[in-house]
């Protein structure tokens, strides 16, 4: 889909400095433009890469005043950064104009779905599944028996919700996700070995909650494992049964929190930490990357570390700990003096 300057113009509430009829179909960084893309520039740093960008248009702030010959024609906004950032969302939007049902796809007939549904070719929706409007569920997806997807959500191809998970408003989830697995529970037998637990609950998710590509989200042991509202979960991230994640709590990759844990809200949770089971983590917490988490956290503690301690009691260790072999040293050369 192709843009004129003007129609961009009229979008950012900008003024067009240029040609007004020059058309872009791509997006770029200012450094890569090429003909036919928009691109921005916002930090000073790379204004020298307007001069030479082979981009159609830039967004620039009215500020911008060119001290040399330009090709590229210029839309004058406010703020030139919240500007791309609103095309970037309109763009995105445009990308999801899908509508109908392809073909080959199965839809179980009991389900129920609102206006302008869209489902891709290979898909499998079960019996009793509840759709809101403006749904997408892209090809090679499947959505279980008695699931419910709430307005506006997005199904990315080759995600897998189990049955009985709900599913809010405005949720985004990615490829290769799995929500409602069965969760972990398993229980040593006679013979030696274990025998698995029925895993009979669900899993819910709230509105605005963003799932990343392969992570999995286990459905509880009895309940539901809850995700809240506003929570942004990223790649690979492991979700074990009976957790609960509150409001606007973000995680980064390779996670893992193990089951019936509580986390609170507005959390900060770096890649690769280890969450324990069956502990409560407060409000406003931050947690470094690769920390190990076994105990109970109060509200708005800052730690890191495995076992994790508090981050300021770990950065003075971490002093001594790099100094640590020339302390050694110095030991044993107050040793030896001691002794001649």
């Amino acid at each position: 889909m192709k843009f004129t300057a003007q129609q961009i113009a009229g979008i950012l509430d900008g003024d067009v400095v240029g040609n007004p009829d020059v058309e872009v179909s791509k997006l770029s960084k200012i450094e890569e433009g090429f003909e036919g893309s928009l691109t921005f520039l916002a930090n000073p740093k790379y204004t020298p890469h307007i001069y030479k960008t082979e981009a159609s248009i830039t967004i620039v702030n009215k500020t911008f005043v060119p001290e040399n010959n330009i090709r590229t024609t210029l839309i004058k906004v406010e703020d030139a950064y919240l500007a791309f950032s609103k095309i970037l969302e309109y763009y995105n939007s445009v990308k999801f104009i899908k509508v109908g049902v392809e073909q080959p796809s199965f839809v179980s007939e009991s389900t129920i779905h609102g206006e302008n549904l869209y489902i891709g070719a290979f898909s499998y929706i079960g019996d009793n599944v509840t759709l809101g409007d403006n749904v997408k569920i892209f090809p090679n997806a499947y959505i279980g028996d008695n699931v419910v997807l709430g307005n506006n959500t997005i199904i990315f191809s080759g995600a897998k919700v189990y049955s009985d998970t709900l599913i809010g408003e405005n949720c985004v989830i990615n490829s290769g996700a799995i929500i409602g697995a069965d969760g972990f529970g398993f229980a040593p037998n006679d013979e030696g070995g274990y025998s698995k637990i029925p895993q009979i609950g669900n899993v819910i998710i709230e509105d605005y909650v963003d799932i990343g590509a392969a992570t999995t989200i286990d459905r509880a042991t009895m309940g539901s494992t809850i995700i809240r509202a506003g929570v942004k979960l990223d790649n690979q991230i492991q979700i074990a049964h009976n957790v609960e994640i509150g409001k606007n709590t973000v995680i980064a990759a390779q996670s893992g929190v193990a089951g019936s844990t509580r986390i609170g809200e507005n959390c900060q949770i770096g890649g690769q930490v280890g969450i324990a089971g069956h502990i409560t983590i407060g409000d406003n917490v931050r947690i470094q990357a690769q920390s190990g988490i076994g105990r109970n956290v109060k509200d708005n503690e800052m730690l890191q570390g495995s076992p994790a301690i508090k981050l300021s009691d770990y950065n003075k260790a971490y002093v001594h700990f790099k100094n640590l072999p020339q302390i050694v040293k110095n030991i044993n050369d107050l040793e030896k003096n001691k002794w001649e």
